[in-house]
């Protein structure tokens, strides 16, 4: 060797490499997917199959026997309806009224009667505030379990305290047998 050195090579700059990127299938429209189809035939059976009607018997008695009862049902639903149309509107509210505070704050009959007629509750008439509560859908037994719970729970009553406050005419105004059965199965 004899000491001789090879020109190097000028180096080339080299372009910036580009992030590589991920293949990205193109999405399908949406007529083109499966569940799409599925969707569409399984809505096709049930509108067909609402519209497909009662269906025939060999005898006729099923027939018959589906529109009696649709007949009774409808003629049920026509009293009904005049009855609710009968009811003036101050029962109506009242009954609305009478709802939340026996279904949500769980009061009892005599209790309810009370808030719905103050002049600080509902201030509805007597008679409106009597409708309601003889219509109201409510448990009055567990109307007076919710409540003995509450008292247990929040408040750390005796069930004896319980029974007293539950009954008393400045408290909740069960009746005996009310809460007699909260107690009973305060612990349930």
């Amino acid at each position: 060797m004899s000491g001789y050195i090879a020109p190097q090579q000028p180096i080339q700059p080299q372009a910036p490499m580009q992030p590589v990127q991920p293949t990205v299938k193109a999405k399908k429209p949406l007529y083109k997917r499966v569940w799409f189809w599925i969707i569409v035939v399984v809505a096709i059976l049930v509108v067909a199959g609402t519209m497909g009607g009662n269906g025939s018997s060999a005898d006729g008695v099923k027939t018959t026997t589906a529109t009696q009862s649709q007949q009774t049902t409808d003629t049920k639903k026509d009293e009904q309806k005049k009855q609710e149309d009968s009811v003036p509107p101050e029962y109506k509210s009242a009954l609305r009224q009478a709802d939340t505070y026996a279904n949500i704050m769980h009061m009892s009959k005599a209790g309810l009667l009370k808030q719905l007629t103050s002049e600080y509750g509902g201030k509805f008439s007597q008679e409106a505030a009597q409708y309601a509560v003889d219509n109201v859908q409510t448990d009055w037994n567990a109307n007076a379990l919710a409540k003995a719970k509450s008292y247990q729970e929040n408040m750390a009553m005796s069930p004896e305290a319980i029974h007293d406050q539950l009954t008393s005419e400045y408290g909740d105004q069960f009746t005996q047998e009310e809460a007699d059965y909260a107690i009973q199965h305060l612990n349930d």
